[in-house]
């Protein structure tokens, strides 16, 4: 029972000290999916044919179970996104890697806005079902473990510059370290779930969304 009183406290102190953090980093990450979901619209029409072209392939190849192993996909899967899990941890200890943090994170939502709003855009509704199944489930559990990745990563960051220019440290930067390392290995097994669930569960909920459009 104390143990879970004390966890609550140490996940409410640090909500508390990184709120505004927080927030810069998730109005980051909602500017771009909306900037994915815009540049969607700015692609011409032959450049819209030639990916709706690749993906009613891919589409075709799924209804008729000609996905990839999903063995192969979830270890695919999981080393992307650890990998870019690392390059924010790797960053978050360099000084200079404070913008290129918040780079990866812009990214991460432009991917995100950009492949939700192709869908819905040249599929309409059936593009919506498809999004709903083959892109949001993981990604409720990726998004905000980016974005938790990214705030700790930033904050060890500022820490690591007020400690270079201010020389003012309240912990010991081997304490820190260890808590920002620890942090990551318990992110990877979120990304592990995450993973799991893209490369067993959303081929068959994809295949079954897709024979429905195609009986319609």
């Amino acid at each position: 029972m104390k143990k879970q009183q004390s966890i609550k406290v140490v996940i409410g102190t640090h909500l508390r000290e990184h709120s505004s953090i927080y927030l810069f980093i998730t109005v980051l990450f909602l500017m771009g999916v909306i900037f994915g979901a815009i540049v969607v619209n700015s692609l011409n029409f032959n450049q819209k044919q030639d990916l709706l072209y690749y993906l009613n392939r891919f589409f075709g190849d799924v209804s008729e179970g000609k996905y990839a192993d999903a063995g192969d996909m979830f270890k695919q899967s999981f080393f992307h996104n650890i990998k870019y899990v690392g390059l924010m941890w790797i960053l978050g200890i360099s000084i200079i890697g404070l913008p290129v943090i918040l780079i990866l994170l812009f990214l991460k939502g432009v991917v995100v806005g950009f492949t939700v709003g192709f869908l819905v855009n040249q599929m309409g509704w059936s593009g919506f079902l498809l999004s709903f199944v083959s892109v949001l489930p993981q990604n409720l559990l990726i998004i905000p473990t980016f974005i938790i990745v990214g705030t700790v990563a930033v904050a060890f960051s500022l820490k690591m510059i007020r400690n270079q220019f201010m020389k003012r440290m309240n912990e010991p930067i081997l304490h820190l370290l260890t808590r920002y390392t620890l942090l990551m290995v318990a992110v990877s097994f979120i990304l592990l779930a995450a993973s799991a669930f893209e490369a067993f569960a959303s081929p068959a909920l994809m295949k079954g969304i897709i024979d429905t459009i195609s009986k319609q």
